[in-house]
């Protein structure tokens, strides 16, 4: 079978992708751009990747028709647009127009529970989309999942930002709500298992773990599962504006997102229609377990994705890859260039490993701070850290950065800036062996948005002084197998 995949560099797509072609499928995978969809070597040979933009009918025109079945991913819940439930409904329009024209007996498509009457708007589309795709000539198969447990999705990682951040919680009401997550490998098994299958056809089907939760008891479970101890309070007085605000400045999500997540917990997400037991079945993941497992990838450093990994921010052009370099005219720079004598390989890692945990390298209280004005003027903030400690590739977010290059073989970092700024900004990493030695070369760049933007870049000279010049030296000697002694050193020069 000839398998269409949307949404293949996000969360669900990159997990599901791998199985696809374990299985046998001969998989095509739609992005906006190829460019920042960075496959494994092992698959790189074996899948079609192809540029399609499902907001844009002309961008669907070069998709493959010769297709057997579609698996439909696609949300903008994380976008910073306000009206994502517009956007939503003119993709699926789009995308079955495209449909239509292909030889697809089937669309497979991931929604959430939605057995309320007065559902929130975030529901309320995913339904309307489920509406949609069930007007194209293809079969549509819906599974309809709650909260997903797994190690870099939003629900999780959200819990998690949460439970390790926060001793004492004082909670809105929605914390009562009921729920039944389902492990991220409960939810692959499903989507690949009604892959093709006719008796799934024209058929909605919900999917959930054996556990049914409150989120207060999801919280606390998962402090139990870290040896932590937690107090939570519940006030019915915390509106949903004021929820969705303390969980934008609480945890890595953006505000869109948060508002959405708000809105959409007053209503339960309990599995009432079980059908999908007698048709497909399986023994889901407890919650603990899945918890469990999410931790376990974590510690180990193969988080395969991300919700972060979908563009989600205001301030990012969709067209993002084009600023893989770094425009030579009408841009501010700060040069930083420094010989070395250790192995260029070890500095590498340092420069891969930069951000997240790890943090900057110098006066991290002062990037704290950047995070925190970004977060107060609606921008993304510091909060969301790194899919893995020390592997990075293009697309991937590291804190308020955005991936474009990662070149471990002509040894460069490119980041892109995704906070909010009156312009566009860079940020490079380069080691230049050169005859008389190795040089680290570190430079940000900035290209102003008219006096503002001068004006800010001025603003802010100064702290690169403090700043920049400490990142090259501490880069080049920070020693991983000294973690804690550097902590301290690099933490007395923040505090100083």
């Amino acid at each position: 079978m000839k398998i269409l995949l949307t949404g293949a560099n996000g969360y669900i797509g990159k997990r599901l992708l791998p199985l696809l072609v374990e299985q046998g499928y001969e998989v095509v995978c739609v992005v906006r751009d190829p460019r920042r969809f960075d496959l494994p070597w092992t698959l790189k040979e074996k899948v079609q990747v192809v540029s399609g933009d499902l907001l844009h009918p002309d961008r669907l025109v070069q998709l493959p028709t010769d297709i057997d079945a579609a698996y439909y991913l696609v949300h903008s819940m994380g976008s910073s647009r306000d009206d994502f439930s517009a956007s939503e409904s003119v993709a699926a329009e789009n995308f079955v127009n495209y449909l239509n024209t292909t030889t697809a007996r089937q669309v497979v498509y991931l929604s959430g529970i939605s057995n309320a009457e007065n559902l929130s708007k975030h529901l309320s589309s995913r339904r309307h989309v489920e509406d949609v795709l069930q007007t194209a000539k293809a079969q549509l198969t819906v599974l309809r999942a709650a909260i997903i447990i797994g190690s870099g999705s939003a629900s999780f990682e959200i819990i998690r930002d949460l439970v390790e951040k926060l001793p004492v919680m004082v909670t809105p009401k929605w914390l009562n709500s009921r729920c039944q997550p389902i492990a991220i490998r409960d939810v692959l098994f499903y989507l690949t298992e009604v892959l093709g299958r006719e008796d799934v056809y024209g058929k909605r089907f919900e999917i959930g773990g054996p556990d049914v939760l409150t989120y207060k008891q999801m919280l606390l479970k998962l402090a139990e599962v870290r040896h932590l101890k937690r107090y939570i309070i519940t006030l019915p007085v915390l509106t949903p504006r004021i929820s969705s605000y303390w969980l934008y400045f609480v945890t890595s999500t953006n505000h869109t997102l948060a508002q959405s997540l708000v809105d959409s917990l007053r209503n339960d997400a309990v599995v009432q229609d079980k059908r999908i037991n007698q048709v497909i079945p399986h023994h889901c993941l407890p919650y603990e377990k899945a918890v469990s497992l999410a931790y376990a990838r974590i510690e180990q450093n193969s988080v395969i994705s991300s919700w972060k990994d979908a563009l989600v921010s205001g301030t990012m052009r969709l067209n993002y890859m084009d600023f893989i370099q770094i425009p030579e005219h009408g841009v501010l720079t700060d040069k930083q260039r420094l010989k070395f004598n250790r192995s260029p390989n070890e500095v590498l890692d340092n420069i891969w490993s930069i951000g997240g945990e790890r943090g900057w390298y110098k006066t991290d209280f002062l990037w704290r701070i950047r995070g925190l004005m970004d977060k107060m003027v609606g921008g993304v903030g510091l909060r969301r850290g790194r899919r893995s400690p020390n592997d990075v590739m293009a697309g991937d977010t590291i804190d308020f950065w955005r991936v474009l290059v990662a070149d471990k073989m002509h040894k460069r970092l490119l980041l892109y800036a995704e906070m909010k700024l009156p312009g566009e900004a860079w940020l490079q990493f380069r080691i230049c062996e050169e005859k008389d030695g190795n040089y680290l070369e570190q430079l940000a760049a900035f290209r102003p948005y008219g006096l503002m933007g001068r004006l800010y870049w001025y603003a802010v000279l100064p702290f690169h002084f403090i700043i920049f010049g400490g990142m090259v030296q501490n880069i080049i000697s920070y020693r991983p197998d000294n973690t804690k002694q550097q902590q301290q050193q690099l933490h007395s020069e923040s505090s100083g």
